[in-house]
């Protein structure tokens, strides 16, 4: 039944590598914009900008505020799923 059922799925192959690609490139965006590092990164930029002068303090505490939401964010979207 196995080599039917492959034989009769195949035209969706195509389908499931690109819903397997999407997952994969999910993934990366995830890891790459919640992960420690890219957060602190992004503090530093906003720092940085503010001592250039480049923001006032209520436009760095505005930006600060909004890189900090992201490392929150992902806390609070898995809490409704949990079952405790």
């Amino acid at each position: 039944m196995g080599v039917l059922s492959s034989v009769l799925t195949l035209p969706l192959a195509p389908l499931r590598g690109v819903l397997w690609v999407a997952e994969i490139i999910a993934e990366q965006v995830d890891q790459e914009l919640y992960h420690p590092a890219s957060v602190r990164r992004d503090l530093e930029r906003v720092d940085e900008a503010a001592a250039a002068g480049e923001l006032s303090d209520e436009q760095r505490a505005q930006a600060q505020q909004e890189v900090l939401d992201r490392m929150i964010r992902p806390q609070d979207q898995e809490s409704p799923d949990r079952k405790e």
